[in-house]
C-alpha cells in the first residue's frame, strides 16, 4: 500500500517578484518594503524612515496622510458614504464642483464644464483628444518633443518618449510632433517655425485640431516653457482654428506656485486635464475642464465606471478648502521653490556639465547623463532619500517634494542629494 505524506506546514509563500510583471520599474530602484507612510516621510519594514522626494510622481504634492484629509475620509465612510457613484447625483460630488467651482474658478475669472473621466491622468488626456476632434471635425493633433500624456494608445500617441512608444505596437497616429520651446536652443523660435509649417499649404502640415503641452515637462526632463513662448502657442493655434489642452496633470494643483501652471502667462486654455494630485491623497481622480461651447458631448459619449470616486471627491474638496482658501501654499511654494534652487544651483557650479531645470517646486538638476543620475538617486537611496529621475536619457536629477515639505525635513534632503552629487562628481572627475 503506497501512503502519501502530508506536510503540516502551510506552502511557503513566493516571492512577490516572482509574480508581480516584470513591468515593475520604481520598486526595481528603491527595493524596500514600506510599510507605512506620513506627511514628507514613508517608513520601511525594517523601520527605517526615508525622507520622499518622489511623493508619488506628484500625485502627493500636500504630503502622505495629511490628518485632515484622513479624518474627512473616515467621516465619510463612517457614515456609509456612496463611495462609487458612476456620474449619478451624489452629495460628495456635488460638494465638490461647488469648491471647485468657487475657490478656484471663480476666483481666477475662470468659466469652465467638469467632466469627470476615468481614474488617472491618461484617461482624461484621452478624454480631451477625443473632445477636441468631435468639436472642430479634424483628426490631427499637435503634440510636443519631450511630451507625456500617458501611455493608453490616444494619449501614447502624443507622448514623445521612445521607450513607452514602442510599447505599442501599433502605428501611433493622428497626431503631429512639434518642437518645444528651447528644443534648437535660445536663438530658434520654435513656435514661429511651427506657425510657418502650418501657414504653407504645401508643407504637409494638415489643419489640426488642437495643440497639446505641458507648460513643464515633468517626464520630459523638467523643461519648463517661457511666458512668451506659450502666448505665442495659443496665439498660432487660434490663428489656425485649433483648440488649446494644457496638460496640468503634473505640473498643475500647486507643483509651479499657482493652482494652475499657467496662470502666470495670462492665457486661458480651451480645455486642461488634470489627475494625480486632484484628489490630495492619492485616490485616484481625474478631471477634464472644457469652455461651455465646447461641451458638445452626446449623453454617455465618453464614461467610464471609476469617474464617480466619491471618496476622492470628499478628500479633493477638503484639500481645496484646506490649501486653497487663500495664498499661503503659493507662498510657500515660492519660497520653498527658492531653497530648493539655491542648493541645485550650487550644485550646477562643480561642473560646466550640469545645469538647474523646472519651476516653482518642480524642479531638477540635469547632471548629464542617465548613468550619473542613476547613480546619484541610488546614493540619495542608500543614505534615506526616494528621488527619481527624468529627461531623454534619464539624466535629471528631479526633485518632487511634497509642497508642504517642512523646512527643516526640505533641508536635511537636500544635503543628502547634494552629498551624493558631489561624491558621484569626484568619483567621475
Amino acid at each position: 500500500m503506497n501512503v502519501q505524506l502530508v506536510s503540516t506546514q502551510p506552502p511557503k509563500m513566493p516571492n512577490p517578484t516572482k509574480i508581480e510583471s516584470e513591468v515593475r520599474s520604481y520598486c526595481r530602484n528603491f527595493t524596500t518594503t514600506f510599510v507605512s507612510a506620513l506627511g514628507s516621510h514613508m517608513v520601511a519594514s525594517n523601520g527605517r524612515k526615508y525622507i520622499d522626494f518622489l511623493a508619488g510622481c506628484s500625485a502627493l504634492n500636500y504630503g502622505h496622510n495629511d490628518p485632515d484629509l484622513v479624518d474627512c475620509l473616515k467621516e465619510y465612510i463612517g457614515f456609509n458614504g456612496v463611495t462609487l457613484g458612476l456620474d449619478l447625483h451624489t452629495q460628495a460630488k456635488e460638494g465638490f464642483i461647488e469648491t471647485f467651482a468657487h475657490k478656484i474658478l471663480r476666483p481666477r475669472s475662470l468659466s469652465y464644464r467638469l467632466q469627470f473621466a476615468g481614474p488617472t491622468g491618461t484617461n482624461a488626456v484621452e478624454a480631451a483628444m477625443k473632445l477636441v476632434r468631435k468639436v472642430t471635425g479634424r483628426s490631427q493633433i499637435v503634440a510636443f518633443t519631450g511630451g507625456f500624456h500617458g501611455v493608453s494608445l490616444g494619449s501614447l500617441a502624443a507622448t514623445g518618449n521612445s521607450h513607452h512608444r514602442a510599447g505599442a505596437h501599433v502605428p501611433l497616429t493622428n497626431v503631429m510632433r512639434a518642437h518645444f520651446d528651447g528644443f534648437f536652443g535660445v536663438h530658434i523660435d520654435t513656435a514661429d517655425l511651427l506657425d510657418r509649417s502650418l501657414s504653407d499649404p504645401s508643407s504637409g502640415f494638415d489643419k489640426p485640431a488642437a495643440f497639446l503641452l505641458e507648460t513643464v515637462q515633468g517626464e520630459g526632463g523638467l523643461n519648463a516653457a517661457s511666458k512668451d513662448w506659450v502666448r505665442s502657442i495659443a496665439e498660432v493655434a487660434r490663428k489656425h482654428g485649433a483648440l488649446l489642452i494644457v496638460d496640468d496633470i503634473q505640473a498643475g494643483c500647486g507643483r509651479t506656485g499657482s493652482f494652475f501652471s499657467f496662470e502666470e502667462f495670462g492665457i486661458e486654455p480651451d480645455i486642461i486635464t488634470l489627475s494625480k494630485s486632484l484628489s490630495g491623497i492619492g485616490l485616484p481622480m481625474s478631471l477634464v475642464l472644457m469652455k461651455p461651447e465646447y461641451d458638445q458631448w452626446l449623453p454617455g459619449e465618453h464614461n467610464g465606471t471609476f469617474r464617480g470616486n466619491c471618496m476622492a471627491f470628499v478628500t479633493a474638496a477638503e484639500t481645496i478648502r484646506k490649501f486653497w482658501s487663500n495664498g499661503n501654499l503659493t507662498a510657500d511654494v515660492k519660497r520653498r521653490g527658492q531653497l530648493v534652487y539655491q542648493t541645485l544651483w550650487s550644485l550646477a557650479r562643480l561642473t560646466p556639465e550640469y545645469r538647474v531645470k523646472g519651476r516653482g517646486m518642480f524642479l531638477g538638476l540635469d547632471v548629464g547623463t542617465g548613468e550619473r543620475a542613476s547613480a546619484i538617486s541610488k546614493r540619495c537611496f542608500e543614505n534615506g532619500l526616494i528621488i527619481e529621475t527624468s529627461g531623454s536619457y534619464g539624466e535629471v536629477v528631479k526633485v518632487l517634494a511634497p509642497l508642504t515639505t517642512p523646512d527643516e525635513v526640505l533641508s536635511q534632503g537636500l544635503a543628502i542629494l547634494s552629498d551624493a552629487v558631489e561624491a558621484e562628481t569626484r568619483r567621475l572627475s
